[in-house]
């Protein structure tokens, strides 16, 4: 925190929040609304929704969204979907949102099965669990009529996952300058906070030669020998600890047979780190190295024939985002955890949609939809264990409430610009 008087004060809204007799029916709402907000998240998920490819998915929630009387329900040119929640006009506004998309490609077999207390599905609990959190947040406006200071834009974004490359988020804040708050919801239990974000770029790198029979031609450049100079070099790289800073090549192709010297040979080159900074630096060593290798092969040779070329694509820019821990939406979201009795953590960094309006210097953080121990993320036995899943919503909801304030009760807790 800050200092103890903004700690006092923070603490302060939620517990004139909690008296509040509308916030207790919302929090009370919640509770009651976890096992139709459960069968809701299933609904989604079985609807599928591959990065590119969230277009259905989005029309069932649009339709969702007016049923529930927002204003100003739209489907933006990026696809993403939203609308607004108007307040007094005397606060912040903030963005709450879910991404549409998953990890499964086209054809992916959803199916749907209960075991031992838990649902297991793809995508089930990334990010179905937060499409349908946002949904209950907006009932539970609804049911309470509570008037608030700032607007509320609830929605869900598009290309979060891989090579959407948050695509989604990007053009939210590319097109709107009018959003003072931004709240991620993401799989996982409602104490960990997310407040930093993981930079990466990604790079699809291909070297390329004339190619040839193994024995007949041998003695030209190879693109697979080249691109497995580069690889070695990459994995020798040495990179900080701290911040963290990573690299990994995940996908390798190329050549067509045992005897054949390839003419094409690529890779996918995922590079992280939690500081853009140092982000920069490894990829300035890394794009010396993928250069370096294709000169290397081609000496190595000296053939009067042919010599090999890199082609270098990036794929993916996710910048890095850092804000204070003693921001007012860190404070306000460690303190409404703390007034339902959780135990707040600030958790490291992670990439989630909030690493956009971080970026920008726009408060934001990635929150837990709710759920206990579910898991297998990414795999066709992804799970989620709804066991105390409204703790999830309620605490966005009280976090919602403290950023944007309640009229005549609490004034926001979130600057406007």
């Amino acid at each position: 925190m800050r200092d103890n008087v903004a700690d006092l004060k923070t603490s302060g809204v939620f517990e004139q929040l909690l008296e509040y007799s509308l916030v207790q029916k919302g929090l009370e709402y919640l509770l009651e609304d976890a096992d139709a907000t459960l069968e809701e998240q299933i609904e989604l998920t079985k609807i599928p929704a591959p990065v590119f490819m969230e277009d259905e998915r989005g029309r069932v929630y649009k339709s969702k969204l007016e049923l529930l009387g927002l204003s100003d329900i739209q489907t933006d040119r990026h696809g993403n979907v939203f609308g607004t929640r108007y307040g007094t006009g005397k606060g912040p506004r903030i963005f709450v949102c879910a991404h549409l998309d998953t990890v499964f490609p086209n054809g992916t077999d959803i199916i749907v099965r209960r075991e031992n207390g838990k649902v297991y599905a793809p995508g089930i609990s990334d990010d179905g669990r937060g499409l349908a959190t946002v949904l209950t947040l907006v009932r539970a406006f609804n049911e309470t009529n509570i008037q608030t200071s700032g607007d509320i834009i609830f929605g869900a974004t598009v290309g979060e996952e891989g090579l959407g490359d948050l695509r989604g988020v990007k053009g939210l804040f590319e097109d709107r300058q009018d959003i003072d708050g931004f709240i991620s919801i993401e799989p996982g239990h409602p104490e960990r906070i997310t407040y930093l974000g993981t930079g990466s770029h990604r790079f699809h790198i291909t070297y390329k030669g004339s190619g040839g029979h193994s024995f007949g031609d041998f003695g030209i450049p190879s693109p697979i020998h080249a691109l497995g100079r580069a690889i070695s070099k990459i994995g020798d790289l040495q990179t900080p600890l701290e911040p963290k800073t990573t690299f990994n090549v995940g996908t390798i192709t190329g050549g067509t047979s045992v005897n054949t010297i390839a003419e094409e040979a690529s890779m996918m080159l995922d590079m992280r780190s939690n500081s853009a900074e140092e982000l920069i630096r490894l990829e300035e060593q890394v794009m010396h190295i993928l250069r370096k290798a294709a000169e290397e092969e081609n000496n190595r040779w000296k053939s009067d024939k042919t010599s090999i070329d890199v082609t270098i694509k990036q794929v993916g820019d996710r910048p890095a985002g850092i804000q204070s821990p003693t921001s007012e939406i860190v404070e306000t979201t460690i303190a409404a955890a703390a007034s339902l009795g959780l135990n707040p953590v600030l958790s490291p960094a992670f990439s989630t949609d909030s690493n956009v309006p971080i970026s920008l210097g726009i408060p934001a953080v990635t929150l837990g939809g709710g759920g206990s121990n579910s898991g297998g993320f990414h795999t066709l036995e992804e799970y989620f264990d709804p066991t105390d899943a409204h703790l999830g919503p309620q605490n966005i909801f009280l976090t919602i409430l403290g950023l944007v304030g309640v009229k005549d009760v609490t004034a926001p807790l979130l600057s406007s610009k």
